[in-house]
């Protein structure tokens, strides 16, 4: 069985440091996207309590059945009352509940993040105890690079476009994903998350949903006017875009049919008058 403490030393860690690990659970916020912002590691700085006074921190975030997902490694250089640090307006949220908190300043370490992402541990029954000093946890897995995350079930996930770029570049780590979307046709959300528009498309045809995601990731708007003029104003526009899935159908369906679907949807939502179609 592998520790994360024997993997640790193993990549560099010195032993006699001062470590502890972290696991990151909050129902305040989306810690997902929180990282995907890259936000999660100003929101980790910020501790009502000075409890990362140790050397280094290593982060987690927390997974369903005690599992946890590393982060990073970060090594502590000190902390300041968290009132001295100022904050731009839209991070505002990010700081802590208590006026009494502490702001640490963390420093990434490169050393270790080819493993963040990938090394899954299993936390234990003491979920409660969100910092613990390093312990040896069992590794559980050591996930293959370019992996993303589970597929969860095709109604059950919004994807961001970095994400679902990783995704579709990397097949063979995220083969659950490859296999699911291209088995079944469908109607798709895509929603612009910097003003809150809305697109809803259709995929048909032999590679289903997948086939027609790709075209969103080779080109950013997958020929879908409405976004391509985002794109031609502000060309990284597409880091805006996540997606979901609305109703999976079957690929047996004629395009016809499948478009059918698309327009009830789109008059549900009103994805026309008020979102992202023209037709």
């Amino acid at each position: 069985m592998l520790t994360i403490s024997e993997l640790l030393y193993l990549r560099g860690l010195d032993a006699a440091t001062r470590t502890k690990l972290v696991r990151h659970q909050d129902r305040r916020f989306d810690l997902w996207e929180l990282r995907r912002l890259g936000h999660l590691e100003l929101y980790q700085s910020f501790q009502s309590r000075p409890v990362f006074d140790c050397d280094y921190i290593v982060s987690f975030i927390g997974l369903d059945n005690r599992r946890a997902r590393l982060l990073g490694v970060y090594r502590v250089l000190g902390r300041i009352p968290a009132i001295q640090k100022q904050l731009a307006p839209e991070h505002a949220h990010l700081g802590p509940a208590n006026p009494g908190g502490h702001y640490y300043e963390l420093e990434r370490q490169p050393a270790f993040d080819d493993l963040a992402d990938r090394v899954v541990i299993d936390w234990g029954t003491g979920a409660l105890a969100w910092h613990q000093w390093l312990n040896p946890k069992e590794v559980l897995e050591v996930l293959p690079s370019g992996y993303v995350r589970e597929f969860p079930g095709y109604l059950d996930f919004v994807l961001p476009f970095e994400d679902l770029r990783i995704i579709l570049r990397n097949p063979e780590p995220n083969r659950e994903w490859h296999r699911a979307l291209s088995s079944v046709a469908g109607v798709y959300l895509i929603t612009d998350t910097s003003d809150g528009r809305q697109y809803v498309g259709s995929a048909y045809g032999a590679r289903g949903i997948l086939g027609r995601w790709q075209t969103y990731v080779e080109s950013g708007h997958g020929g879908n006017a409405q976004l391509a003029a985002l794109l031609a104003a502000d060309p990284d526009h597409a880091k805006h875009f996540q997606f979901t899935i609305l109703r999976t159908l079957p690929t047996t369906l004629t395009m016809r049919e499948v478009i059918e679907y698309e327009q009830l949807y789109k008059n549900k939502l009103g994805s026309r008058a008020f979102g992202l179609n023209l037709n």
